[in-house]
């Protein structure tokens, strides 16, 4: 058999129903022939996303793959892979690549060195006798230690050299997993535990991890505020009687303040990461950290005590550790922290509540996340932002309540890539609804993958937040806006999106929100797309606090 069939078969026997492919890979029909699926997209960033999301929403247990010809397809993935590497994403990209001999000789294009910073693993398959052996050490890559997106060429003569199937040997990769030291469990433990005021600070770990049940047991047993990242919303419910919400560009009330408040911040598969998207953490608290990549420790803000480990088994191993120091019922019936939370949740409501149910024309973008909020079912939903005012709107005000029903994203920003998460979710969860929310911006950057949508059968809702600016952009450069309107956007996408073969609206007025949604949703359930243009006003002011 030749070596694309090779690496064809050794993706089938790792579990890989769909190849995110453009356009000119001899892989594409071999995966084909055995079964899996092509996906083609209208470019290879969209590839990426659609990948991305579908790992996301697989938490791992499934990896996208991508595949790009040599030359430009690997060229242009590089904005995709790096928005992957950003939020820790394992996605896999094999992209062709020139024969041998011509590595090296210019102007052809090195994956390897371009590569390097924004990959866990990079490498190529330099002899068709080694698929098996680099094949095998990519997916343990990606499914052992710290996640993160993985690059393996195919040249066009090793994919076209001959394989001897009666030497050919492959067994698929398991993921493998660590607990903590049992003596720095005990002591954080004892830590959290003699806190006046410990905040459970919980980031995406515990979703790759998937040990939402370990972490709300620990919280209820301690009595301990939840805050998330904005990568781990949705972990903890955020109607739960602990939950404080989310931090990251923007920040819940109640997250803010118990973050000011707390003594002992208690971080859980976080990687204490400072940047605009990650909210600060103020100085002089004592810093715990529990992560399965050394490379965070100590990194942005001094750690005082971690614990190295999966989030899942180092949970459990805490849950125990705080039963055998104060009990198996632990502080379970004390609701101090509950009701005070509740205060500052209810008064921060309280504030907002005239953007939230704004009857403003045009409409105000917090009436439509709120209505949307209100009209899905979000046990059943997954939703997500795009970058910019979508983004910081939306992450504070859409309340998650199930595991990956929110795909928080963005150490990265890059314009339009909730689209491409959103189909890649509805393909790793057919049984949700997607919904993604974007603003026109984003979708002048990756609208045309509407037709993706449409044409590989992918029923996700788009709703677009058209203000016609650049959305928070006007005071980075406000004399080219007054003088020359740069930050001005126009276009009638619903008619783009009705062409690209989606069900689509354009929507004005604050009352039609609603039944505008509940038509979109019902041109998912029949097989569409559908794209909802709503008409809004810039919206300057967010949840910072």
């Amino acid at each position: 058999m030749k070596g694309v069939s090779a690496v064809a078969r050794i993706l089938k026997l790792e579990g890989v129903e769909y190849l995110f492919c453009f356009p000119a890979n001899p892989l594409i029909d071999a995966a084909a022939e055995l079964g899996i699926r092509p996906i083609l997209a209208r470019s290879e960033k969209t590839l990426l996303n659609m990948a991305d999301g579908y790992t996301r929403v697989s938490n791992g247990d499934r990896n996208g793959v991508v595949v790009v010809q040599a030359g430009p397809g690997i060229e242009n993935a590089f904005g995709g892979v790096a928005q992957a590497f950003s939020d820790s994403i394992p996605v896999l990209v094999l992209p062709g690549g020139p024969n041998q001999h011509r590595v090296g000789v210019p102007t052809s294009f090195d994956p390897l060195r371009a590569y390097r910073s924004i990959t866990k693993w990079v490498d190529r398959i330099n002899f068709p006798d080694r698929i098996s052996e680099q094949m095998r050490r990519a997916f343990t890559q990606l499914r052992t230690g710290q996640p993160g997106p993985v690059v393996l060429e195919v040249p066009q003569d090793v994919g076209g050299a001959e394989v001897d199937e009666a030497t050919f040997r492959y067994t698929p990769v398991r993921g493998h997993r660590s607990a903590g030291d049992p003596q720095d469990v005990a002591e954080a433990a004892r830590a959290l535990l003699a806190a006046r005021s410990p905040l459970l600070h919980v980031g995406h770990g515990v979703l790759w991890a998937k040990a939402w049940d370990e972490l709300r047991e620990l919280a209820e047993l301690v009595q301990a505020p939840v805050m998330t990242t904005m990568a781990a919303k949705s972990v903890f419910p955020e109607d739960h009687p602990l939950a404080a919400g989310v931090g990251g560009h923007t920040v819940t009330a109640a997250a803010a303040h118990f973050l000011k408040k707390a003594d002992l911040v208690f971080g859980i598969g976080c990687s204490f990461s400072t940047g605009p998207f990650s909210w600060p953490i103020p100085s002089g608290k004592t810093m715990v950290q529990v992560t399965a990549g050394e490379r965070d420790l100590n990194k942005d803000y001094p750690i005082d005590l971690a614990v190295v480990g999966d989030a899942k088994l180092v949970l459990q191993q805490l849950v125990d550790e705080v039963k055998r120091q104060i009990g198996p019922e632990g502080r379970r019936g004390q609701d101090g922290v509950a009701r005070e939370l509740k205060a500052v949740k209810d008064a921060w409501l309280a504030e907002w509540m005239p953007r939230l149910t704004s009857d403003e024309v045009p409409i105000n973008p917090y009436r439509v996340i709120w209505d949307l909020m209100h009209t899905v079912d979000r046990r059943q939903t997954i939703v997500t932002h795009d970058s910019g005012n979508p983004r910081d709107q939306m992450l504070t005000f859409y309340e998650a309540v199930a595991p990956r029903g929110y795909l928080g994203w963005g150490k990265s920003t890059q314009l339009g890539t909730s689209l491409g998460l959103s189909m890649g979710a509805k393909l790793a969860a057919p049984e949700k609804q997607v919904v993604n929310v974007m603003g026109d911006l984003a979708f002048g950057m990756a609208g045309m993958d509407v037709e993706t949508a449409a044409r590989e059968r992918i029923p996700i809702l788009t709703i677009i937040l058209n203000n016609s600016r650049l959305g928070g952009y006007g005071h980075h450069m406000p004399i080219a806006s007054e003088r020359y309107g740069t930050n001005r956007l126009s276009g009638r996408y619903s008619v783009v999106a009705e062409g690209l073969g989606a069900y689509s609206e354009r929507v004005e007025r604050p009352e039609e929100v609603v039944p505008a949604i509940r038509r979109g949703l019902q041109a998912n359930r029949e097989g569409r797309p559908a794209v909802l243009e709503m008409i809004t006003k810039e919206e300057p002011v967010f949840s910072q606090y």
